[in-house]
């Protein structure tokens, strides 16, 4: 699905100050007491009481080691922990075995490709004169550890370049993806520019050659359904804290053959079978990568915030940040001097929009905003190569939610439109 879809009914004005009333951190003020606005979701989402609650209760009712004990607490907590693992995995479209908890999305990344460089990888090992083919827009989570891997091998790394809008430039993707292509791994959703990826046409052209697709889905999972199954990708990862969840817990999903192929990256307690004082064999996955003291409190805590996506729809949520998407590029072409960086049209974009304000660094921008109550993204969002391809060093970069409200983009619009004239640059 993209966010192009009217086929679901948009959240209404009226559900989303339901939902919002879940979120305390909303109803607080900044800025001498302007109402906050939050629209830097993309970085890290708020928490509604649901999953606050969740841990908190967890903390004090079950709160014990999993997998190591006989005792009730032990028992509790390792059920509540698989039960998250259940509910995380049928989120995704994915086997239970196929989802293993990583303390975040990067650390995921990091560890398929260092284990794809390890030669236990047998056939999916990359060797010299393979091809590890990513994109322009990749945040430097999905770009950085495949530089490592292919240096660190002699392979070659490639990449699929943007277009001038802001879309991927597929016209030479038929030399890009060949018999020496190991590894296509890309952003489903781009963190700056809001591009919606065709997941199903590059996994199907890496299939078609042998090769693996790594999808990194921590801008989709959290905005729009996501069946990775369906979308035919081998392995994706995805972050808790940008979907009502918690920090410190991510999530490496994949197909369960391909991680029982792949050698351990982190090694210790809970992912061992057999220890002697020469040798160790390993568990079958997920365990099988989840070396030490996992983070129990957390998963329990990301139950409550699918349960919660689940329960909103997250059909009507990728409905509503449509709307959303247009709402905030209609409002930025009415502000003078300011130049959106991606896709100009809401059609298979997300609701997070870059943006450069002619004359005025971006860190002075967000200041601007931030004094009318407005907050947003400033910096390269661990994504210099996508600026450096838009001629800018850094951006401005407004993400919205399933609580933003017309009124918030409102007010965000308004009191862009002051910032050239307080620095005299109108």
């Amino acid at each position: 699905m993209t966010l192009t879809s009217t086929q679901a009914t948009p959240l209404d004005a009226a559900e989303i100050e339901a939902l919002r009333a879940d979120f305390p951190i909303l109803h607080r003020t900044v800025a001498d007491g302007a109402p906050l606005v939050y629209l830097d979701s993309g970085a890290t989402s708020q928490r509604p009481e649901q999953v606050l609650k969740a841990e908190y209760e967890f903390a004090t009712t079950s709160y014990s080691a999993v997998h190591r004990g006989a005792h009730t607490l032990a028992s509790e907590a390792t059920d509540a922990f698989e039960a998250a693992r259940e509910t995380v995995a049928r989120f995704v479209g994915m086997p239970d075995d196929g989802v293993v908890w990583m303390r975040n999305a990067t650390e995921g990344l990091n560890v398929l490709a260092s284990a794809l460089t390890d030669p236990e990888a047998g056939e999916y090992a990359l060797r010299p004169g393979d091809e590890v083919l990513v994109t322009e827009l990749e945040h430097h989570a999905n770009l950085v550890p495949w530089q490592r891997a292919a240096a660190r091998v002699g392979a070659t790394l490639r990449w699929i370049p943007l277009t001038d809008d802001g879309r991927l430039d597929l016209s030479g993707i038929d030399d890009l993806i060949n018999e020496r292509t190991k590894v296509v791994a890309f952003a489903h959703a781009s963190n700056v520019l809001g591009t919606v990826n065709p997941v199903r046409d590059l996994a199907a052209r890496a299939r078609a050659v042998g090769a693996l697709t790594v999808l990194d889905a921590c801008q989709s999972v959290p905005h729009l359904p996501v069946d990775l199954g369906d979308l035919g990708v081998d392995a994706a990862v995805f972050s808790g804290h940008k979907m009502l969840g918690p920090t410190g817990i991510g999530v490496l999903a994949a197909r369960p053959d391909l991680l029982n192929a792949l050698p351990p990256v982190l090694t210790g307690g809970s992912m061992v079978e057999r220890v002697t004082m020469e040798t160790a064999t390993f568990r079958d996955a997920p365990q099988r990568f989840e070396a030490g003291t996992p983070p129990v409190a957390q998963a329990v805590a990301l139950r409550a915030a699918v349960d919660y996506l689940d329960r909103v729809g997250m059909h009507r949520i990728a409905a509503r940040e449509h709307q959303l998407a247009q709402l905030m590029l209609d409002g930025l072409a009415t502000v003078e001097g300011v130049r959106v960086i991606g896709p100009p049209t809401a059609e298979n974009r997300t609701a997070t929009v870059a943006f450069e304000v002619e004359g005025v660094h971006p860190h002075d921008v967000g200041q601007v905003l931030d004094a009318a109550g407005v907050a947003v993204r400033v910096g390269h969002h661990c994504a210099q190569p996508v600026h450096r391809r838009y001629g800018v060093n850094a951006s401005s970069r407004a993400s919205a939610y399933l609580y933003t409200t017309d009124a918030d983009v409102e007010r965000f619009v308004e009191a862009l439109r002051t910032v050239r004239g307080f620095f005299g640059r109108s």
